[in-house]
């Protein structure tokens, strides 16, 4: 069983309804001991990632997350899920993650141009991958595949090997980490159409 973390900052019901779409019993929940039972974890994300950290650690998921990551689990973070596994991010001030994955969460700069024309913050919309290591999630995904993207902040991991792709939006940004059981994308693969739902299928067929 898939268990989807419900802590009031998630796209939760798409994310359930893609995993459903390609074939896997997924439940969204907000009991931490359905989390420490499932067989695979998700942790989606929409929002700032203080209030994220805040509902995470009032909603007593903080262990359970990392009991399962240390177990070897397999575990999938989505947009600020992904963010929420780094050291500590800048959004709003300097607030502290789960620290699974060491490293920073740094906002796009300002003024980035592209084709003479200034790009907006936050990232929104549709962009390629490039695939530096092609992990669990990346089996049958092209280089190049378009994906869909919303945030204004990006992970920067303090070892870069983590890194399984990236893309380009005024700078090259981590798109995606894979690190043993860990898989996680800064897009959605929920909104990123036949390409997202391959990637849940893979995910949901992914084994330690």
């Amino acid at each position: 069983m898939i268990a989807i973390i419900d802590y009031g900052m998630g796209n939760l019901r798409s994310v359930q309804k893609g995993f459903e779409k390609v074939g896997f019993e997924a439940v969204v929940t907000a009991d931490p001991k359905v989390v420490l039972e499932a067989e695979k974890v998700v942790l989606p994300g929409v929002g700032a990632f203080r209030d994220c950290m805040r509902n995470l650690e009032q909603g007593g998921f903080v262990e359970p997350i990392l009991k399962v990551i240390r177990e070897g689990r397999p575990f999938l973070g989505i947009c600020v899920g992904m963010q929420l596994l780094m050291t500590d991010s800048v959004e709003f001030g300097l607030y502290q993650g789960l620290n699974v994955i060491p490293g920073h969460v740094l906002r796009f700069p300002e003024g980035m141009v592209e084709s003479g024309e200034e790009l907006k913050v936050p990232h929104m919309g549709w962009n390629q991958l490039a695939i530096r290591r092609r992990s669990p999630i990346f089996t049958g995904i092209e280089e190049g595949t378009n994906v869909y993207f919303v945030h204004s902040y990006y992970e920067k991991p303090d070892d870069e090997s983590v890194v399984s792709a990236t893309s380009v939006y005024g700078i090259e940004f981590c798109a995606s980490i894979w690190k043993d059981n860990i898989v996680a994308t800064q897009f959605h693969p929920e909104k990123s159409q036949e390409a997202g739902l391959r990637m849940l299928k893979n995910f949901g067929e992914f084994t330690c």
